[in-house]
């Protein structure tokens, strides 16, 4: 597909999913095929590396994902671009309570500091995932900016320019926002803070 057909794919789908928000039943029914493989590229992102007795297939983190999409008071968005970095979120947000759950059934289980990895999220190993998102969680309160950065690109895949236009701010802020946020939560993994 071109530069063309593409950005006109991207306008159909920004059109639908507003007309959907807006209430247009018929819109969600059109835009569900034009969204559903790019849903399903983000969950197999997210579950990539993960255990092979994980409970999640990509079909699974994406009907969780859609459900809570679609619920009554779900999440607004802007359009397209806005709608996947959501999505990649919610599906992020399901593998976390997912991970809370198991690591609070293990009896004496303990979490420690990891690393970060683009692929942290689809490790496998729940308590890695849980002192992560504890990261940033406290990211959060510390820059939310450089935490929904952090977020966009390694949960989201989202463009360092996608994500300019969903932060409003220039590409060049994107790149200094990343590493100054990867550093901190290096440090902040490190030490098991």
């Amino acid at each position: 597909m071109g530069a063309v057909d593409d950005h006109a794919m991207s306008g159909t789908v920004t059109w639908l999913l507003r007309a959907w928000r807006a209430g247009d039943e018929s819109a969600l029914e059109r835009v569900t095929p034009l969204i559903y493989d790019e849903l399903k590229r983000l969950a197999a992102r997210h579950l990539r590396g993960e255990r092979p007795e994980h409970t999640f297939r990509p079909t699974d983190l994406v009907s969780e994902a859609y459900l809570r999409l679609l619920g009554a008071d779900g999440p607004e968005w802007n359009d397209r671009v806005h709608f996947f970095a959501i999505a990649a979120r919610t599906m992020r947000q399901i593998l976390v309570d997912h991970a809370r759950k198991i690591c609070a059934d293990k009896r004496g289980g303990r979490e420690r500091p990891v690393p970060l990895e683009p692929s942290l999220a689809a490790q496998g190993r729940p308590e890695q995932v849980v002192a992560l998102d504890d990261a940033l969680g406290r990211l959060v309160a510390f820059d939310p900016r450089k935490a929904r950065a952090i977020e966009l690109h390694y949960f989201g895949g989202l463009t360092h320019e996608e994500m300019a236009d969903v932060l409003g701010v220039h590409v060049n802020t994107i790149g200094r926002d990343l590493r100054l946020a990867e550093a901190w939560l290096h440090d902040q993994l490190r030490e098991g803070v």
